[in-house]
């Protein structure tokens, strides 16, 4: 896997590359805006009760594969 480090300056050639200013301008929004998604969310008292059982069916091996989901999904879909 790579190290921060790694990544970091990959992408840092990868916007050296970049010559389309629409493009860069676009980038430099995103990543202005995921830096201020970085504020503390507040969870609801439903919030915290629904993450404390997922925690507990993960303990209890109460799991379903992507594949086996997407498979209850689709035949669940055809039904209707």
């Amino acid at each position: 896997m790579a190290t921060v480090e790694k990544i970091r300056n990959g992408l840092i050639e990868k916007i050296l590359a970049i010559k389309n200013k629409d493009f860069l301008e676009a980038l430099d929004k995103l990543i202005s805006s995921s830096a201020s998604d970085l504020e503390t969310v507040e969870l609801t008292d439903e919030q915290k009760i629904m993450l404390e059982m997922s925690e507990e069916d993960i303990r209890n091996g109460k799991l379903i594969s992507q594949q086996a989901m997407d498979r209850r999904n689709i035949e669940w879909l055809n039904e209707k």
